[in-house]
């Protein structure tokens, strides 16, 4: 069974996301923040990360550079959830290592969609 951490501030998000994801058969843990997912990482070895842009304490796009540039969670897949919906957000993102973004609000069958594709691959 696939491990997901869902890093998301708002509490009925990431709610929302977890059932979700449960609900297609992957185990979640959740995070409020970067630098409670950071903490997460530690003792939780996700095979995909679910990250929101717009946190407390630490963003997304800062988030996801630790992840990347980190030798031990360098590969796991992260897919960028925002509602930050621009060309540039989406760029951005991209260009600080995300695997995939996802404008917010988004349809469930391009998340769960998008998250299989990136664990098959």
């Amino acid at each position: 069974m696939s491990k997901i951490l869902v890093v998301e501030d708002s509490i009925s998000q990431r709610e929302m996301i977890s059932e979700l994801l449960k609900g297609s058969g992957l185990k979640v843990e959740v995070a409020g923040d970067g630098v409670e997912a950071l903490e997460n990482l530690k003792q939780f070895q996700p095979d995909l990360i679910v990250l929101d842009i717009v946190m407390p304490r630490m963003n997304g796009y800062e988030l996801c550079r630790k992840i990347k540039s980190d030798p031990k969670t360098k590969d796991v897949p992260v897919v960028m959830c925002s509602s930050k919906g621009e060309e540039f957000d989406r760029y951005w993102g991209m260009k600080q290592g995300a695997d995939a973004y996802i404008a917010k609000p988004f349809q469930p069958a391009e998340l769960i969609g998008t998250i299989k594709q990136l664990l098959r691959s």
